[in-house]
């Protein structure tokens, strides 16, 4: 099953807005999608950037969310465990939650929804290989929604 996932914030192929990456406060999109198939008992999101030079790079890991929320609001913290029970992985900056795009040029983000029939017996902090590792054989569904981003430079050469 396929799951449609948006964003107020940007729309499929767009510019991912200042405001979610290091130029600006670097806080976490808004993200909506429909609900997962008969079965879900959670929910997972992983983020990265398959353009980035030394392979694709790993923005931010989120896993256990519960299987009927169906949004994520902006600017979600950057703890191992959020209220709600679901756990953050570790992104490729080595930080836990969300790292916003900083590319020295054009690169796309892709943020990938996952329903799975499972919660994953993994501790916070746990990376998008071991997430998906343990989502195999578990995903009933999934979508992604893919927007882009490039640094501004200024007549100056900086950012």
């Amino acid at each position: 099953m396929d799951i449609k996932i948006t964003s107020p914030a940007f729309k499929e192929g767009e510019m991912i807005p200042k405001k979610y990456t290091c130029d600006g406060p670097d806080v976490s999109p808004p993200l909506i999608w429909n609900a997962g198939p008969s079965g879900t008992k959670s929910m997972a999101l992983v983020c990265d950037d398959p353009d980035a030079p030394r392979g694709t790079w790993v923005h931010w890991v989120i896993f256990n969310l519960p299987a009927d929320l169906k949004e994520l609001q902006e600017n979600i913290p950057k703890q191992d465990v959020l209220k709600n029970g679901a756990k953050q992985g570790r992104n490729d900056f080595g930080g836990i939650g969300y790292g916003g795009p900083c590319p020295p040029a054009l690169h796309r983000y892709f943020f990938k929804v996952y329903a799975l029939d499972a919660m994953l017996n993994l501790q916070a902090g746990a990376t998008k290989g071991q997430i998906l590792k343990a989502m195999e054989g578990h995903i009933l569904g999934q979508g992604q929604l893919m927007g882009t981003y490039m640094r501004q430079m200024d007549y100056r050469g900086g950012v």
